[in-house]
């Protein structure tokens, strides 16, 4: 049997992500003020700020469990050169499905290993997607659909369902998009004895 890592991430996504690609892990979703970090970043690095959050996210983890390689993983969308959060409901996932619409933003994906509290490894990648310009009934009906999940997804869409029919343009690695940059990742952690 491979060996486990830790996850220090809730999120769906990246959950099937690593169980799809075959890794064992335990998940112990990390506990941080995101807000905190992103209130002390200046300067318009995305990919700085990214990786910082990721990088915390394991360090948090990594202090309870000595000896562990724990893996964060952190996801930012960019638009108009500044960070949006993920929508608290439904209708402020409908208010940013609005700006977005008809407008390209970036999707900035980080991912952190740590292991006793130390980073050994990190990446980083970037994402360029384009919203089709969709009508206000469109979107009724999209959100009718896709439901509550829009809340956990930081770009309010889920692509790897029916959120694929917001877009007209995608330039990017499709796991990126999906909130973390598995294959260096998925090559990090072989070379480490956590692969087949």
């Amino acid at each position: 049997m491979a060996n486990k890592f830790i996850l220090a991430s809730g999120s769906k996504a990246r959950v099937e992500m690593l169980r799809g690609a075959g890794f064992k892990f335990d998940v112990i979703p990390a506990d941080i003020d995101e807000d905190a970090i992103k209130d002390i970043f200046s300067g318009n690095k995305f990919e700085d700020l990214a990786h910082n959050l990721s990088l915390e996210k394991a360090k948090a983890i990594s202090r309870e469990n000595k000896d562990f390689y724990v893996v964060g993983s952190d996801q930012l969308l960019i638009f108009n050169n500044q960070v949006l959060s993920k929508a608290k409901n439904l209708d402020s996932a409908r208010e940013k499905l609005k700006h977005l619409r008809g407008q390209e933003h970036r999707l900035t994906s980080a991912v952190s290993v740590v292991k006793n509290e130390k980073e050994i490894w990190s990446s980083v990648d970037c994402a360029d997607l384009t919203m089709n310009d969709f009508s206000d009934d469109f979107l009724d009906q999209y959100l009718e659909r896709a439901g509550e999940i829009l809340t956990s997804c930081v770009g309010s869409y889920a692509l790897e369902s029916i959120g694929i029919q917001l877009f007209s343009k995608i330039k990017g690695d499709y796991f990126t998009i999906l909130g973390m940059p598995l294959l260096p990742l998925s090559n990090f952690l072989q070379k480490e004895g956590f692969g087949l």
